[in-house]
């Protein structure tokens, strides 16, 4: 019998942003979805736009499973995760471990399938997109929290903002200037 789904659904379970006061509660089931949405989206804008091959459907895959090692870990807040060099590579290695763990949750001919999402390429241009789509789904998060007047994820916001323009993604850059305002927007406003 294999427990690996049942550690998957506990997602919904996993709260983020722990150290910050939140309008709008986030977890990871809901977090990795977005990530996922962002990811096929930035493929596809790649492809359509700049001439890329990317696999949209593998970006977004990446997404869906990207933070599931933290079932096991839980979620370190990212001051804490790279607060410095001993703390950042301490938890590489229990992220490795969990990892592992979770390719063991799973029957023995389906490792080879899962593994390269559970422990992913970071050299495949898929994982790149997929790391721009964590930043922009933090960054949607602030926004989303800044409308609901929330303060508290200001420098967040700006800090996510221009760690996102940093990457170079060109990809990342189109779906800020062309997605990112209708977060702004009411549900009213977004329908006409």
């Amino acid at each position: 019998m294999s427990h690996f789904f049942a550690l998957f659904s506990r997602m919904k379970h996993m709260d983020r942003w722990a150290l910050m006061r939140n309008v709008s509660r986030e977890n990871l089931s809901t977090h990795s979805l977005d990530v996922a949405a962002v990811a096929h989206a930035l493929a596809v804008i790649g492809n359509r736009r700049l001439g890329k091959a990317y696999d949209p459907d593998f970006a977004a895959a990446l997404g869906i499973y990207h933070d599931m090692p933290e079932i096991l870990t839980g979620d370190l807040p990212t001051p804490v995760k790279y607060y410095n060099d001993e703390i950042r590579s301490s938890y590489a290695k229990i992220e490795q471990a969990a990892e592992e763990a979770l390719l063991n949750a799973l029957p023995e001919d389906l490792r080879d399938d899962f593994l390269p999402l559970l422990k992913p390429d970071t050299t495949r241009p898929e994982y790149k997109l997929m790391k721009a789509a964590d930043k922009i789904s933090a960054l949607i998060k602030c926004v989303e929290e800044r409308n609901g007047g929330n303060r508290e994820f200001s420098h967040a916001e700006e800090a996510t903002r221009e760690a996102i323009r940093a990457l170079g993604c060109e990809e990342a850059n189109i779906f800020l200037d062309e997605f990112l305002g209708g977060y702004e927007m009411v549900l009213d406003t977004i329908l006409k």
